[in-house]
């Protein structure tokens, strides 16, 4: 009796920690976007901002990633590559809180689009419980009825009693 080969999980292990990894930093820095501008400004100090963003990639290796095909590498760097404008800006600024806060705002549209990007190549992580984490932001794409639109669709229409009996 021969044995099949089982599928590699690696290239999808690898993908999922990746993608745990962006979404906490993408979370923490929604929760914590305007806290860490008011700790920088009364406190000056530059720690609220950059622990915020820190990310467990600086352990992942060549060996981890060689895994992964070339365009999903690709995607991955430019992830963190958006993220290491924001360490930098972060660490080195000279800036008062107010531009500081002018400047994350556009760096934070960037590292958003190379995350969009990350999760439609890599897919959503995976969380322990086996549900896909999604974040998404309702969207309406038309005006809702009005209460009396609603209501009347809800009723039946009532029969009228014709007078011609």
């Amino acid at each position: 009796m021969a044995r099949r080969k089982q599928p590699d999980e690696t290239p999808a292990r690898v993908r999922n920690l990746i993608a745990l990894d962006a979404a906490l930093i993408m979370r923490r820095l929604a929760a914590r976007r305007d806290e860490m501008f008011t700790l920088f400004s009364r406190l000056r100090s530059r720690e609220p901002m950059l622990s915020t963003i820190t990310t467990r990639f600086n352990s992942a290796t060549f060996h981890d990633l060689v895994h992964l095909p070339e365009r999903e590498q690709a995607v991955v760097h430019a992830f963190h590559e958006r993220l290491d404008e924001m360490r930098w800006y972060f660490t080195y600024t000279e800036d008062m809180p107010s531009t500081v806060q002018q400047t994350f705002t556009a760096l934070y549209r960037r590292l958003e689009e190379a995350y969009r990007l990350l999760v439609v190549t890599l897919g959503p992580p995976v969380t322990p419980d086996g549900a896909v984490v999604v974040e998404a932001q309702p969207v309406r794409t038309e005006e809702a009825p009005s209460a009396e639109v609603t209501l009347a669709r809800a009723r039946p229409a009532r029969k009228r009693a014709s007078s011609s009996a």
